[in-house]
């Protein structure tokens, strides 16, 4: 099975269950791993082949900043579900981290993988 990357995501919004999180946008960066088969999209070199990942990205930055979820979690099943709607992925790997959630951190974050 063949991945598509998208690292680094950067998105600014609403998560987290403490008062301050709710009220103030944090960031947020997210990491995705696309499982699909590429071979069609390769031997074509046609994008109406391939996933587009420009549009799933900006997709997924505009649900991270705009869904205000309590956890981590919930907010990677969403972007988990964004991208198993797309023709083609089969399988999806989804890490969502907050690096200015805790001072002694570099990140907290969760990863989970569907289905």
């Amino acid at each position: 099975m063949d991945k598509i990357l998208i690292k680094n995501l950067h998105a600014h919004g609403i998560i987290g269950v403490y008062e301050h999180e709710r009220t103030t946008p944090q960031s947020m960066l997210i990491n995705i791993t696309l499982y699909t088969d590429t071979h069609r999209a390769a031997e074509t070199d046609d994008l109406n082949d391939c996933i587009n990942y420009d549009a799933l990205s900006q997709k997924v930055r505009a649900h991270a900043e705009s869904a205000q979820r309590l956890t981590v979690e919930a907010l990677a099943g969403d972007i988990a579900d964004l991208c198993l709607n797309e023709k083609g992925v089969e399988k999806v790997r989804v890490r969502v981290e907050k690096p200015d959630a805790l001072d002694f951190v570099d990140h907290v974050g969760v990863e989970i993988k569907r289905p």
